[in-house]
């Protein structure tokens, strides 16, 4: 029998039974660590499908030591091997950026993106430069800049005599380089500009609009080397998908670059890892991070830190009436990672892949167990493919286990998803 140490363990059983009284007298504090120890009771019928698995990774020359994995249904730990042992998670690292995101702003946190002008606007022209302050967004892509350029029609503006001033923190189609950012905005300004892809991004347009034609005479300049000197006035607000739906997308799609920016946004990976560790409530030395995304193969995460990121994100979402499946990927109706895997349908996961790692992690529903938290860390080699159908594999196997179940309400999204480039997120501050 293990005695090991997790309050995010200890949280997931309280908000499953609801339980608010305090934990039985085995459940005790620990001074090494502000966590809690527990008996495991570990399941032998599981043990032997996590053998079976390692010896069939051995097989084909996968170190089984090189293998992480940890299973828990509420606080029983079901099996550990080298689950407290941090290693490469990957894209696994977006776990613990979106903890720290839903603990540092509200879930219908927007990030703003402003547009403003340095002189006034008559018969349709703008005579003077066109300023766009980035706060941030994540996720302002072609739809996102079109549905601000129909804005700007509806306003009248219809041509820029002066340039494109692109300042702040904007990054566009996930370009953070101002330059190419700025270019990408001008280039969806102005509908006689637009290539196939920017074609087929209005045609998801929530509304149909005609097409804008904003034609900006200028040059697309970097306000933050040269900041402009003239006084300017607000024309747009434009706001971002509500945070909730930001970290849907991309932990859907695994996006490296929203994961950084988001990160970035409070304090960059370490900051991210400190806090993560605090609310998950495992030792710090089990969540190291270098950056927000996963792509530095330095970052580390045990097993057991990752079940308890999963505890502490369904803790804070349950008690907002939402759960994991909100911000995560769902087996069987989110594509993005998940699009050529065969995991049982309505598990909620987040993947992650580096060239000599394949992780994945979350919660699949189960009849006799209910829902059961896990996490794979596999490394070892250019082994990626197999990796992904022997985790594929091994959930079916727990499912036929425990028997299928559809998912329950915690379990299942309710998030209002909002779509790119509606309009009403485009506040007019000024008619022309």
């Amino acid at each position: 029998m293990l005695n090991l140490i997790s309050s995010g363990a200890l949280a997931l059983w309280l908000e499953v039974t609801g339980t608010t009284l305090p934990p039985p007298p085995e459940f005790w504090p620990l001074s090494e660590v502000s966590g809690l120890a527990f008996d495991s009771g570990i399941d032998r019928a599981t043990e032997t499908l996590v053998d079976t698995y390692l010896q069939g990774l051995a097989a084909g020359g996968i170190e089984p030591a090189d293998q992480g994995i940890w299973l828990q249904a509420g606080t029983q730990i079901l099996v550990s091997r080298r689950g407290t042992v941090p290693r490469s998670a990957a894209s696994i690292t977006k776990v613990a950026t979106s903890l720290v995101a839903l603990q540092t702003w509200a879930l219908d946190r927007q990030f703003e993106t402003m547009l403003s002008a340095t002189g006034s606007i008559r018969n349709g022209v703008l005579e003077g430069d066109l300023i766009v302050t980035g706060g941030g967004d994540p996720l302002f892509v072609w739809e996102e800049a079109i549905g601000l350029a129909v804005t700007l029609d509806r306003m009248g503006v219809r041509r820029v005599t002066g340039d494109l001033i692109v300042e702040g923190r904007f990054a566009m189609n996930f370009e953070t380089d101002l330059a190419l950012a700025g270019r990408f905005l001008k280039q969806a300004f102005d509908a006689r500009q637009w290539t196939p892809e920017i074609e087929a991004a209005y045609t998801r347009l929530p509304t149909r609009s005609p097409k804008p034609q904003v034609d900006v005479l200028g040059e697309v300049r970097n306000g933050n080397a040269n900041p402009p000197t003239t006084g300017r006035w607000g024309l747009v607000r434009h706001r971002s998908l509500p945070l909730v739906s930001l970290l849907k997308q991309m932990n859907v799609h695994s996006n490296n670059v929203m994961a950084q920016q988001l990160a970035d946004e409070m304090g960059g990976g370490v900051v991210v890892a400190e806090r993560a560790a605090r609310l998950a409530g495992v030792p710090p030395e089990e969540i190291q991070l270098v950056d927000g995304s996963g792509l530095n193969p330095n970052n580390r995460i045990s097993p057991r830190a990752v079940c308890a990121l999963f505890a502490a994100i369904q803790r804070h979402l349950t008690a907002r009436h939402l759960n994991v499946a909100d911000v995560f990927p769902i087996f069987g109706r989110d594509g993005g990672t998940l699009e050529d895997r065969t995991m049982p349908k309505g598990a909620t996961v987040k993947t992650g892949t580096l060239w000599n790692v394949s992780a994945l992690a979350g919660a699949i529903p189960t009849r006799d167990r209910g829902i059961v938290w896990f996490a794979i860390l596999n490394g070892g080699g250019d082994y990626v493919l197999p990796f992904r159908r022997g985790q594929d594999a091994f959930l079916e196997k727990i499912v036929q286990q425990w028997g299928t179940i559809d998912p329950p309400p915690s379990l299942s999204p309710s998030f209002p998803e909002g779509r790119l480039g509606e309009l009403d997120r485009n506040d007019i501050l000024m008619e022309s």
